[in-house]
């Protein structure tokens, strides 16, 4: 199986701001600018599985594929109320406890990265017992990292240990492509 990663396009969101889960719509110049390059390097007969949350989902619906599924295990990490807030304005102890603790702290009071990685996880086995010659995936950073992970065969509190251990240089529209599963 040939698994295509794709990251949203940009979302209109500050710079330096924390968002997650927060469905945040992309800048409709910046998404028509990346369309094309982005139909033109990914398999026009593969199924396609996306984020529902709109910087994802309405990428994916412009893609060329074979069938389009929206899945909530797809999303990105809920920062609970560190959500739209600048991380300069986060206090220091709290982003050092969660620095200390990637797996396991709920950032905000929201999510904690294992119980992403069991979602994210589980979306994998399904994908896998699926067996498509090829899928296509627009999801988040987040959610590459650790699907990369788990393709790496990487139990859920290894991939999310792995994916607070990696800087992630990700950017957006970009495509990350893993095969041989």
């Amino acid at each position: 199986m040939r698994l295509y990663l794709v990251r949203h396009c940009a979302p209109l969101a500050a710079p330096g701001v924390c968002y997650g889960r927060t469905d945040l719509p992309v800048d409709p110049a910046e998404h028509q600018r990346m369309l094309p390059g982005l139909r033109a390097s990914l398999p026009r007969d593969s199924v396609l599985f996306s984020s529902p949350l709109q910087r994802c989902a309405q990428l994916a619906r412009q893609l060329p594929c074979a069938s389009l599924s929206f899945d909530t295990r797809l999303a990105e990490l809920d920062f609970g109320a560190w959500e739209m807030r600048r991380w300069d304005d986060i206090a220091r102890s709290e982003i050092d406890a969660w620095a200390a603790d990637v797996a396991h702290y709920r950032p905000g009071g929201g999510e904690c990265v294992f119980d992403m990685a069991l979602r994210v996880h589980d979306f994998h086995k399904d994908l896998v017992r699926s067996a498509p010659e090829a899928a296509i995936v627009v999801c988040h950073a987040g959610t590459m990292r650790l699907l990369a992970a788990c393709w790496g065969g990487a139990a859920p509190l290894e991939m999310a240990r792995e994916a607070a251990r990696k800087p992630h240089r990700i950017g957006y529209g970009e495509i990350v492509v893993l095969a041989g599963e």
